[in-house]
């Protein structure tokens, strides 16, 4: 009866291992709730201290703590870490605040993450900063970007959409009040079309106009027409849209100087236009020529472009641009544009100098993490901000089907503007069925 028990504990034990075992791949969060989450806290308590004065990060205490140190406590005086406030676990990590000490600043401990991570074990560290003297240090246990899920509750409000997760496990949203004009590079199969797909589900959800400029004959997004107020498909109708947006916005501002206002935001419901989303998807085509009297048209319609990255926001218009590669080798005027792009979403690119024209002027630091995104993760990128932070996301598979469909259940909120009627798209595109193969001829033997 003994030897039964004793190979029932076992085979027990040997389940649970087997269990822990299929959680750490297939439920992350389960796993790290009960294994990851009590080892990591007990290796920081433990080893903070120490850690800390490895890597640089304490202040020589002050002369009086010293002295008290010294003659009071009769203690040894060592080196001050910043003072830990408060632990706070996560389904995803650790949050931790610290107070800082005199002479540290968020800036050290932003550059020592990378050895904070291997001496604690994680899989990411980041730094926040939550007010003057206090960071949080967040720790993620496991790679939250394997796979991505956005919680339910992350829905469309307000011109905040959704579109990745974090490396931190947090949503990343694109908020058009706060960001209003963005830039997004990527090469072929980086997942860029994928950010944009997702962009496009969620702002189809919102009381928005939405405006496709796709020169790649509308491939990408002719299937979203049913949501679209506008769709042009050539350089040339590029032009015309964007000159009949420039002259809609001159007549918002004589609105807005009508009521003795500065903002969209302070209008009324009652004469407040709806805000209109540009989605540029491919920017290389509108200043690519190929022959010199394109030029004329061209630099007028890139600067008519920069007109509305300068002074659009404040009467609700908005650029989202897209585009492999994007500088000053472009043509007159791409920098320029760029400057007025303030967000700024880089996926993996193909050499270093497009990640520098993306992120090198916002956030250097980036650089280098633009550059070590692997070509098996399409869909991670590099979000920078004009602040200098920055941080790893990642946008969930979304296919185009489920992007159209979202855009065809909302098409009745696709406004109505006049002035956008010479480009309206006609509706959805029908793709002509692909011709079936013609049959194989079976070989027949040679007969005498």
């Amino acid at each position: 009866m003994t030897d039964l028990t004793t190979y029932m504990e076992l085979a027990g034990a040997a389940t649970g291992v087997a269990g822990l075992g299929v959680a750490k791949s297939r439920a992350p969060r389960v796993y790290w709730s009960l294994v990851g989450l009590p080892r990591t806290w007990g290796r920081f308590t433990w080893t903070y201290r120490d850690t800390m004065e490895v890597c640089g990060l304490t202040v020589q205490p002050s002369r009086f703590r010293a002295f008290v140190r010294r003659n009071v406590a009769r203690g040894e005086v060592r080196p001050v870490p910043p003072r830990v406030r408060r632990v706070r676990p996560t389904s995803t990590g650790l949050r931790i605040t610290l107070r800082l000490p005199a002479g540290l600043e968020p800036a050290d401990l932003a550059a020592s993450t990378e050895r904070l991570r291997h001496a604690w074990g994680v899989r990411s560290v980041t730094i926040a900063e939550t007010k003057p003297g206090y960071v949080e240090l967040r720790m993620t246990g496991y790679d939250v970007l394997a796979k991505v899920n956005l919680p339910r509750k992350a829905r469309p409000h307000d011109l905040v959409v959704p579109v990745a997760l974090r490396e931190d496990g947090t949503v990343f949203e694109r908020d058009y009040r706060k960001v209003p004009m963005a830039l997004t590079l990527g090469a072929n199969q980086s997942g860029k079309s994928m950010y944009q797909r997702n962009l496009i589900k969620g702002l189809a959800q919102l009381p928005v106009g939405l405006i496709g400029i796709d020169c790649k004959r509308g491939v990408e997004q002719g299937r979203y027409a049913p949501r679209l107020s506008a769709l042009v498909t050539n350089p040339e109708d590029a032009g015309l849209l964007i000159d009949a947006l420039v002259a809609e916005m001159e007549e918002r501002f004589d609105l807005l100087a009508l009521y003795g206002v500065s903002d969209l935001w302070e209008l009324s419901d009652a004469v407040r236009p709806v805000p209109l989303i540009v989605l540029v998807d491919e920017i290389a085509e509108l200043f690519l020529v190929t022959s010199k009297k394109d030029e004329p048209a061209r630099d007028h319609t890139v600067m008519q472009l920069v007109r509305l990255g300068q002074m659009a926001r404040a009467i609700g218009i908005f650029l989202e641009v897209c585009g492999q590669r994007f500088g000053s080798d472009l043509g007159r005027g791409a920098t320029a544009l760029r400057a007025q792009l303030t967000g700024r979403v880089v996926h993996r690119v193909n050499d270093k100098q497009t990640a520098d024209m993306g992120l090198g002027d916002i956030a250097p630091d980036a650089v280098v993490a633009v550059t070590s995104i692997a070509p098996d993760r399409p869909g991670v990128a590099v979000a920078g901000d004009t602040s200098g932070g920055w941080s790893r996301i990642r946008t969930p598979e979304t296919t185009p089907d489920e992007a159209a469909a979202v855009c065809r259940e909302f098409a009745d909120l696709t406004p109505e503007l006049p002035f956008l009627a010479p480009f309206r798209p006609v509706g959805q595109v029908v793709i002509p069925p692909m011709p079936a193969a013609p049959p194989r001829v079976q070989p027949q033997p040679v007969t005498k």
